[in-house]
């Protein structure tokens, strides 16, 4: 897998492909880099304040979506839709689904702990992407972008709704599968004000999946939707 922080340039035009847009270079560049990288190399902007921007536009384009989609849904509905779908675990989900972490630039502690699959750095690194599209395309391509980025959660009844709510919908699933009650063992990394939080799901006394993030919850929600999946392929198969 290519690594931004060895030093090689990544071939960002299967992440254009995958965005269906092209983004200015030095633009996505930005957008790209995580705080660590910059950190490690002589300090400069990090993709914080395009990520700032692109939180708005996701939640004002999943809003107006959800709105004229769901004309018969109420107000508290349409919120609990909108959360899942703005969520960390669904943003490092999209990330994950357009290979995401191979293009971000890590600093090389950041990359020694497994930063590239860390749901909070796809998360951030996504809604950053978002904000560089509007600044670059504008208003109408960024809200596109979004549409396009969302569309296969919306595509699955059963991960929209899991992912809604990934810690009632998995401990239902291995109520059926006669699984008992999932258990979650919570780590954490980092100082105080900077703390990431693992969450490992444990079913019948076997870890089944993990998750993180910069929350005991929105670690144990990561993990519970990844667990969640994890079950439902295997009653595919």
């Amino acid at each position: 897998m290519t690594s931004e922080s060895a030093g090689a340039a990544p071939d960002r035009s299967s992440l254009s492909r995958a965005l269906g847009l092209t983004i200015e270079p030095d633009l996505l560049d930005l957008a790209l880099t995580h705080r660590s990288w910059a950190y490690e190399n002589g300090g400069g902007p990090t993709n914080e304040r395009l990520e700032f921007l692109g939180d708005s536009i996701l939640g004002q384009a999943v809003t107006v979506m959800l709105y004229t989609t769901y004309p018969d849904l109420s107000e508290g509905d349409l919120a609990k839709r909108r959360a899942s779908l703005v969520s960390a675990v669904a943003l490092a989900e999209v990330a994950a689904m357009i290979d995401l972490g191979q293009h971000v630039k890590l600093g090389k502690g950041e990359e020694l702990t497994g930063g590239r699959d860390k749901s909070s750095i796809l998360a951030d690194t996504v809604e950053a992407l978002i904000g560089a599209a509007y600044l670059d395309r504008g208003a109408d391509e960024a809200t596109a972008l979004v549409l396009r980025l969302i569309d296969p959660l919306l595509a699955d009844p059963d991960r929209f709704g899991a992912a809604m709510d990934p810690k009632t919908s998995l401990q239902e699933l291995a109520a059926r599968l006669g699984m008992g009650l999932p258990s979650y063992e919570i780590s954490d990394v980092g100082p105080d004000h900077s703390k990431v939080f693992t969450a490992t799901v444990v079913l019948d006394g076997t870890p089944i999946a993990t998750g993180e993030g910069t929350s005991k919850k929105h670690a144990e929600m990561g993990a519970a939707l990844e667990a969640w999946t994890v079950l439902q392929q295997g009653r595919r198969h």
